[in-house]
C-alpha cells in the first residue's frame, strides 16, 4: 500500500543518499516505460519503437552510473524510495492509461518525462556539496535535456514516407476504435429515439412522463448498442481494435444522441420543451454530418442531406403517430 500524502516525505528532507535512490528507482521506471511504449508501438509503428528502445537503453546507462555512485559513496544498500513517497513530486500517469491515447499522446508524454528529468536533476545537484555527485547529476540533467532532441534526431533518421504511414495508420484507428463506433452511437441514439420521445409527448401532453419515455429509451438503446458492437468483432481480424473500447464508444454515444432531445422535457411548459427539443435535435443531426465530413470523409452536404432528412422524416413520424 502506498503511504498517504500525510506522510510523504519532502523532497528538501532527503538526505544525499535517500537523493541518489529516487533518482534510480526514476532511471527505472522509465525504461520500463519506454520499453512499454515500444512494445505497444512495435507491430504497427516499427520505427517509433525503435526510437523508444534507443530511449530505453539510455535511462538504463543512467541508472547504472548512478548505482555506481552509490556504491562508492554508500555502499551496496540502496534505500527503497520512489516518486510516490515523495510530496510534490512529478508523477507518471499509468502506461495503460497513456498507451491506449494514441501515437502522438505517447510522443507527448515522453517528451514531458523528458523535462520532469531534467528539472528533477537540476534541483537534485544543488542538493550536494560532494563533487562526484555534483558532477554526475549535472551531467544526467544535460543527458535529459538532449534526450528529446536526440529522440527528434533519430526520427529524422526515418524516411518521411514512413513517419507519414506510422501517422495516417494512428489516425485509421483512432477513426476505427473511437470514432466510427461512437458516430453509429450518436447516429443511432439521436434518429431511432426520435419517433418514441415525439410520439410520447403528443400522445400524452405531459412532458414528465414524456422524459421518462426519452430517458429509458436512451439507456437502453444505449446499453444495446454498446453490447452489441462490443460482441459483434474481437477486432482481432478486421483490426478495429478492442471490442471493449468499441462498445464504450457506442454505447455512451448513443445514450447522449437520445438524452440530448429527451432532456428539454424536465421544463414543465410543453411547448417550450418541444421547441427547444427540436432545435437539440436539428443540432444533433448537423452535428453528426460535420462528423461524418471530418473523420470519415464524406461530402459534407450529402451526409447533411442524409442525415438531416432522415431524422426529420422520423421526426414527423413521431409526432403524426402521437397526435393521432
Amino acid at each position: 500500500m502506498l503511504p498517504s500524502i500525510s506522510f510523504r516525505r519532502r523532497f528538501t528532507d532527503l538526505s544525499e543518499q535517500e537523493v541518489l535512490a529516487l533518482a534510480i528507482s526514476s532511471e527505472e521506471d522509465d525504461a520500463r516505460i519506454y520499453r512499454g511504449y515500444a512494445e505497444r508501438l512495435r507491430d504497427d509503428f516499427a520505427a517509433t519503437a525503435e526510437i523508444f528502445d534507443v530511449m530505453a537503453a539510455e535511462e538504463d546507462t543512467h541508472r547504472k552510473m548512478l548505482i555506481d555512485l552509490h556504491k562508492k559513496r554508500f555502499g551496496e544498500v540502496i534505500p527503497l524510495l520512489r516518486r510516490e513517497h515523495v510530496a510534490g513530486f512529478y508523477a507518471r500517469a499509468p502506461i495503460w492509461l497513456v498507451e491506449n491515447l494514441g501515437l502522438e499522446k505517447i510522443r507527448e508524454q515522453a517528451a514531458q518525462m523528458e523535462r520532469d528529468a531534467q528539472r528533477f536533476y537540476e534541483l537534485a545537484a544543488t542538493r550536494t556539496q560532494d563533487a562526484d555527485t555534483r558532477k554526475l547529476l549535472g551531467d544526467l540533467a544535460a543527458a535529459e535535456a538532449g534526450h528529446e532532441q536526440q529522440a527528434t534526431d533519430l526520427a529524422a533518421k526515418i524516411d518521411g514516407q514512413t513517419l507519414e504511414t506510422e501517422d495516417k495508420e494512428a489516425h485509421r484507428q483512432f477513426v476505427l476504435t473511437w470514432v466510427q463506433p461512437g458516430l453509429a452511437g450518436l447516429m443511432d441514439g439521436s434518429v431511432s429515439t426520435l419517433a418514441p420521445i415525439f410520439a410520447a409527448a403528443f400522445a400524452t401532453g405531459n412532458t414528465w412522463d414524456t422524459f421518462l419515455v426519452g430517458l429509458a429509451a436512451s439507456v437502453g438503446a444505449g446499453i444495446s448498442m454498446g453490447f452489441t458492437e462490443a460482441a459483434s468483432d474481437d477486432g482481432q481480424l478486421s483490426g478495429r481494435g478492442s471490442p471493449w473500447k468499441r462498445g464504450f464508444a457506442s454505447g455512451i454515444m448513443t445514450t447522449i444522441g437520445g438524452l440530448g432531445h429527451a432532456l428539454p422535457y424536465l421544463i414543465t411548459d410543453f411547448w417550450t420543451a418541444t421547441t427547444i427539443a427540436v432545435i437539440v435535435v436539428f443540432i444533433e443531426l448537423w452535428a453528426i454530418a460535420w462528423i461524418q465530413n471530418r473523420f470519415m470523409e464524406t461530402p459534407f452536404f450529402r451526409a447533411a442531406m442524409q442525415v438531416v432528412l432522415g431524422g426529420a422524416l422520423v421526426l414527423a413520424a413521431g409526432v403524426l403517430i402521437g397526435s393521432g
